[in-house]
């Protein structure tokens, strides 16, 4: 199994915010609590998954969150590495590139520019239901039928 980096910290930063907003603190409260200093920007990075957040630096949000690190990471790998059917399909992008299919080329487009930004060959990747319906309706078919082309190329 691949991580796919960019995804692990876009859904680590939203399980900070929503930890946060359920709090209904802002930034600048949080802020506050923390033992070390950390700027305003850099917990908007953290949240937005456009930085990586140290191991040391998620223990003390998490805990001044009153959560526990572990219990936030375990939502994360929940979210990222289970494979509950009908809610999300995990795709191995360098597959929907050789894939030959004439209506998955939008697919096949999308796939080939995240493996260039992601400067690798088999970046993994998983597409909940909204991200699928938006899919297909950009292929021209419907969300069970892209569902069921994606299944198969990842059954090659």
């Amino acid at each position: 199994m691949r991580i796919d980096p960019m995804t692990y910290q876009r859904v680590l930063g939203d399980e900070l915010r929503k930890l946060r907003k359920q709090r209904g603190w802002t930034r600048k409260v949080l802020q506050g609590k923390l033992q070390t200093e950390v700027s305003l920007q850099t917990l908007a990075t953290y949240e937005l998954g456009t930085r990586q957040c140290s191991v040391v630096r998620l223990a003390e949000i998490c805990l001044a969150l009153d959560a526990m690190p572990h219990d936030l990471l375990a939502r994360v790998h929940g979210r990222i590495f289970t494979d509950a059917p009908g809610e999300h399909i995990r795709l191995e992008l360098s597959r929907v590139v050789e894939d030959a299919q004439p209506e998955l080329l939008p697919l096949r487009r999308w796939a080939r520019d995240r493996l260039r930004a992601a400067n690798a060959r088999t970046a993994e990747v998983q597409l909940d239901l909204p991200a699928l319906e938006q899919l297909a309706e950009l292929c021209g078919v419907d969300t069970v039928d892209l569902m069921g082309r994606l299944r198969q190329v990842m059954t090659r």
